[in-house]
């Protein structure tokens, strides 16, 4: 018993922390700095509750699993909260925001790669519906469709548009049903190439012009 709560034995070793996931957004030197606070307690009588709840309060963490490495190390797996795009805001800057509208760091241009949400509404509810809808929308798509958006617009919640690199607009009405939505907007844009606006608001009905 004394061994396993208070020798030095199954002491924290910083040097056997290891941090994984942190993806593009997380801070892991924060991360390691407040796992390695802990150095020198005994793994048993390590507050990993605490310690969890300390790292999801980070920006850009989404979730955390920590599980102790015996004698003296900890593993903690990272869950990361990666931007789907960049939201215009006061001062000319963006917020760039995950699929579930939580910004995760603010810039002063938008990132290569991702691109800028548009929305017209005066009205902040309406206005929130409607980003809400796009980060829907965006969030679902696949890696390769994904990184071929441009810029993305949503003139209420219920007409998001994306805009891809050829100029080509696929207008997704809401955010409902994205998969199969992009079933049929990936069909159509193989099948009709000279297509320049592909509406599967309605997927069961699409339309090209």
């Amino acid at each position: 018993m004394w061994a396993a709560f208070f020798s030095p034995l199954f002491a924290l070793d910083p040097d056997q922390v290891r941090v994984t996931g942190e993806g593009t957004t997380v801070d892991v030197g924060e991360v390691r700095d407040a796992v390695t606070a802990e150095a020198g307690v005994p793994l048993p009588r390590l507050d990993t509750v605490g310690l969890r709840e300390e790292i999801l309060a980070m920006n850009a963490v989404k979730d955390v699993r920590i599980t102790r490495s015996w004698p003296d190390g900890l593993a903690v797996a990272l869950t990361s909260r990666e931007p789907v795009a960049a939201v215009p805001q006061p001062g000319d800057v963006y917020a760039l925001m995950d699929a579930e509208g939580v910004r995760v760091a603010t810039v002063e241009k938008v990132p290569k790669g991702l691109p800028a949400i548009v929305t017209s509404l005066s009205d902040a509810g309406a206005g929130k519906r409607a980003l809400d809808a796009a980060l829907a929308v965006l969030g679902a798509l696949p890696a390769e469709l994904a990184s071929d958006v441009k810029t993305v617009s949503a003139a209420t919640q219920d007409d998001v548009r994306t805009t891809l690199s050829d100029g080509r607009v696929i207008r997704w009405g809401s955010g409902a049903e994205v998969p199969l939505k992009t079933k049929v907007a990936q069909t159509l844009l193989r099948a009709e190439p000279t297509a320049t606006t592909i509406d599967v608001s309605s997927p069961g009905l699409p339309v090209t012009h």
